[in-house]
């Protein structure tokens, strides 16, 4: 089928452009490319970690979110679960960050169960067709790319913390071969019997009996409970389109809806100018107020509906959520007119790799402040932000990103970018990005020298950044132009990649 699919990860992009090209649909493009991301980017995502799928389906009205993001463990529960591990990861010479992780940081995972909710609700291809392309990469193995190697170096900490974990993993460089057999065979078992099996089946004891001789927390109740939910996308008018993305709990789309809301009500401003960063600048500052709850500014008034800033669940999931590490996302759309938003992420990882499996559990309870005690089974909140954008009922935007609590920068920047300057979507990508980070605007690399002098005289305090750089987001996108035809583009700052089937 025609069609077109963005990714992290080169191979990734392949996987679903290859399903597209026998017949499947986006959402069949998007599972395949999701289950081969869980052996090409494995220190990202993987059977051990959670996500979102927003999916609009040609001719149907409204869209779904899948949400199989991971839950609060400690149902059956007999025992205290251990003391998390902190642990220091230095991302470079001048920046490091602690971590979280062990068996006590291992939230209940949802990704297995997320891919097989949305195969059974919009699925066209065989199950088994979709996990195909990974199982044979897992197997045969792959070349680490440059981007790869680099997060394979930074967390090696994590990926090899354990006797298993370096069983697995071993220090490599860019160009040399990875082969996960252990996934590979996991992989194999969830193509013959489904992801129920990591719920309730072998792969579920083989957790839960690791899991209780480390001291973590997640049961066998916690995995058998475990469900998919189906919500409601928030949506927001944004120069002549609907753009939908991720409603509370999380709170990625929550803040990009309440950006785009703000801008709305601006004139737009020349692409690259310090007019056009400075609105931008001011979108994020008021995200900020909002997110630490001063919703007093007087900038909003309405519009969103009371599931915005005025909903309590918003404002929870707002005041909770922190930074996540390690996120991917994967963007696609068929000839019929659907279109599928997938993110998901395993946290940082929590550096315990089920022997015999290859699944490595996420360390989500180590990303995540829940602010007093979390109900057993309660969703936890993310700023993950799967979107589409509609022009009169159809995809116009397919879009999302990596980047922990930049990634929401990332994804309003490139809708802003495509919706309302009008650049093609590889450009939008592509273009230079600010991020706020309080008292200072960082200003990437790429940027006119002029403008940022601008800037500086409306009176911010710029970091001026010599390139562009993984800190401000991994973008993947598609799309629609007017006329049908199809564009993709990945993020060149993670090694991302698009491709269109015709």
């Amino acid at each position: 089928m025609r069609g077109a699919v963005a990714a992290g990860h080169p191979l990734t992009a392949e996987v679903g452009a290859e399903i597209l090209a026998d017949g499947g649909n986006a959402v069949d493009a998007c599972i395949a490319a999701a289950f081969a991301s869980w052996v090409v980017e494995s220190p990202l995502t993987g059977p051990g970690g959670g996500g979102f799928m927003l999916v609009h389906r040609a001719g149907e009205p409204g869209a779904r979110l899948l949400d199989f993001f991971v839950t609060v463990p400690g149902l059956g529960r007999l025992r205290r679960p251990a003391e998390m591990e902190a642990v220091d990861v230095d991302f470079d010479s001048e920046t490091a960050q602690v971590f979280r992780i062990g068996s006590a940081s291992c939230a209940v995972p949802g990704s297995a169960a997320g891919l097989e909710a949305a195969h059974r609700a919009y699925g066209s291809l065989p199950w088994r067709s979709l996990l195909e392309p990974a199982i044979g990469l897992a197997h045969d193995g792959f070349e680490l790319t440059r981007q790869q190697a680099y997060l394979h170096l930074i967390l090696d900490v994590i990926l090899r913390h354990t006797a298993e974990g370096r069983r697995v993993y071993r220090k490599r460089k860019a160009g040399e071969r990875l082969r996960l057999p252990d996934l590979g065979t996991t992989l194999e078992r969830i193509a013959r019997r489904g992801a129920g099996d990591l719920y309730r089946g072998e792969l579920a004891r083989a957790v839960v009996a690791h899991l209780r001789e480390t001291g973590g927390g997640v049961s066998a109740a916690d995995l058998r409970a475990y469900r998919v939910v189906r919500r409601r996308p928030l949506a927001v008018r944004f120069r002549g389109h609907e753009v939908l993305s991720n409603p509370p709990p999380s709170s990625g789309g929550v803040l990009i809806a309440y950006a785009l809301r703000l801008l709305e009500r601006l004139p737009s401003a020349a692409h690259g100018s310090a007019t056009a960063m400075a609105q931008l600048a001011e979108a994020m500052r008021e995200q900020s107020r909002a997110r630490g709850g001063a919703f007093a500014s007087g900038l909003y008034r309405g519009g969103l509906s009371g599931r915005l800033l005025g909903d309590q669940s918003v404002r929870r999931a707002l005041a909770r959520v922190r930074a996540v590490t390690s996120t991917t996302h994967i963007s696609a759309v068929d000839g019929a007119g659907n279109a599928a938003s997938l993110s998901a992420s395993a946290g940082s990882g929590s550096g315990v790799i089920v022997p015999g499996t290859g699944i490595h559990l996420n360390n989500m309870l180590g990303e995540y402040d829940l602010r007093g005690p979390a109900r057993p089974g309660a969703r936890l909140t993310s700023m993950m932000a799967p979107s589409i954008a509609l022009r009169r009922g159809r995809p116009r935007l397919v879009v999302g990103s990596a980047g922990s609590v930049r990634l929401r920068g990332a994804i309003l920047q490139a809708v802003v970018n495509v919706l309302d300057h009008g650049l093609g979507v590889e450009e939008a990508i592509t273009a230079p990005r600010v991020h706020l980070e309080e008292p200072h605007l960082h200003c990437e690399g790429g940027a006119d020298p002029a403008e940022l002098d601008r800037l500086e005289q409306f009176g911010y305090d710029l970091v001026r950044w010599r390139r562009r750089n993984l800190y401000f987001g991994g973008v993947s996108a598609v799309e629609v132009g007017a006329d049908g035809s199809l564009a993709a583009a990945g993020d060149p700052r993670r090694g991302g990649h698009g491709i269109v089937v015709e």
